[in-house]
């Protein structure tokens, strides 16, 4: 694996809405789509300094050093699936992180997993802290808009959502798919990513359950 971003990252998390859906309906040509939302993602990533940290089925966890680059990529990500008719959501979050030769540690990804949890399929969520991180560099040809606080799974306390609107794609989604629930008293704990094994399973997962 190449060397990883470090300090303060922006962590990206893809994933095809309706997937299963997807398979029983395409069949065998389920593969083909697949396989070009993957190459096309991933020249996408690469020309916006992303670095791909782990891949499962048709979800992407890719690593940006700056806010901007990976809300670029989110964007493009959903031009090319609007042309190849996939409804792919993504959600971005910033945090301080540690990488391993095997991924990252610290919650900041199990953030992000979050965040694209609650995401409709066309729908890119943006997270408070990579908020802050863009009133640095504005965005161009396109806008922020405030969701308001939600809670989302696992999370202690309610998370301010954003969503990015950009010209030419759908902006109108149903409400998020966040919790109304109160959080527990249990404390959140931390959990190391290392990238490929137990802990990339257990956020796919979240990611599949949203669409039940």
């Amino acid at each position: 694996m190449a060397e990883l971003p470090s300090g303060t990252v922006t962590f990206l998390f893809t994933d095809i809405e309706g997937s299963t859906r997807l398979l029983q309906e395409l069949g065998d040509d389920f593969a083909g789509v697949l396989a070009r939302h993957r190459e096309v993602a991933r020249v996408i990533f690469e020309q916006q300094d992303g670095h791909e940290v782990d891949t499962q089925g048709d979800a992407f966890l890719v690593a940006f050093s700056r806010a901007r680059d990976a809300v670029a990529a989110a964007a493009l990500v959903q031009r090319a699936g609007a042309d190849e008719d996939i409804r792919v959501r993504i959600g971005i979050h910033s945090a301080e992180a540690i990488s391993t030769d095997e991924g990252y540690v610290g919650l900041g990804v199990h953030r992000a997993a979050r965040v694209c949890a609650a995401a409709h399929g066309g729908q890119v969520l943006l997270s408070q802290a990579t908020r802050e991180l863009l009133r640095e560099t504005p965005l161009e040809d396109a806008e922020l808009r405030d969701l308001g606080e939600h809670r989302l799974k696992d999370l202690a306390n309610a998370q301010r959502v954003y969503q990015l609107v950009v010209p030419g794609l759908d902006s109108e989604f149903p409400p998020l798919r966040s919790l109304q629930n109160r959080p527990t008293n249990l404390p959140l704990q931390p959990t190391p990513l290392v990238g490929r094994e137990r802990e990339i399973d257990e956020v796919t997962e979240l990611l599949r359950q949203a669409d039940v």
